[in-house]
């Protein structure tokens, strides 16, 4: 730019003109600002919009929480399913070896019935004395330690289920079967009957 000449002589620098174009500049800078304010106003959520957000996480959490309870509630039952069934399967197990255990015994017992038919006889006839009745009275002790029951008495009434009537006769004297004598003693261990009781039977006229 050119300096100018006052009337003294004197040079001088012409005064600085801001144009429409530095107007619209500043104006420009204060509208942006304006317009940067304004975002920044709208980025921030409406307590409306707050609400319904912790709403929504709320309703997320409490879904959350009844799944986790349903499957602790379905694994809950399935231990107890898986007790019951270990607890019956304990109780079969114990039936069964207690069933086989008397089986066993049964069969060991059955084989020695003779052998106490012979004592019987014996100490009928008064064979049976000095050591010979004490190994007798041992031996049927041990036997009844593992569960052997002998039955069967004269006056007993009759019953099918454990007694066999050898021979009947009818007496007015009775109103129903009775047992008068007991040929044979009938033996159980436990419910197992292992031979039922041979008896004479008596009961009133016409039968039973």
């Amino acid at each position: 730019m050119n300096r100018l000449t006052d009337v003294r002589g004197t040079r001088v620098d012409p005064p600085l003109m801001l144009g429409p174009a530095g107007r619209t500049a500043a104006g420009g800078g204060a509208g942006a600002a304006d317009a940067g304010g304004g975002t920044s106003a709208s980025a921030q959520p409406s307590p409306q919009e707050q609400g319904h957000k912790h709403e929504h996480e709320q309703g997320h959490e409490q879904g959350h929480g009844h799944g986790i309870r349903a499957e602790l509630r379905e694994r809950t039952a399935d231990l107890q399913r898986l007790k019951a069934e270990y607890d019956n399967y304990r109780k079969r197990v114990r039936r069964d070896r207690l069933a086989i255990r008397e089986i066993a015994v049964a069969n060991v017992l059955g084989r020695l019935l003779p052998v106490l038919d012979a004592l019987a006889e014996a100490r009928e006839q008064g064979e049976v004395t000095g050591g010979f009745e004490h190994v007798a009275r041992a031996l049927e002790t041990e036997l009844a330690g593992v569960g052997l029951r002998h039955f069967g008495t004269a006056g007993d009434a009759f019953d099918p289920a454990v007694h066999e009537a050898v021979s009947y006769r009818s007496s007015d004297r009775f109103d129903r079967l009775i047992c008068t004598a007991v040929l044979r003693s009938g033996y159980r261990v436990g419910v197992q009957l292992l031979r039922p009781a041979s008896v004479t039977v008596a009961g009133p006229p016409g039968g039973p």
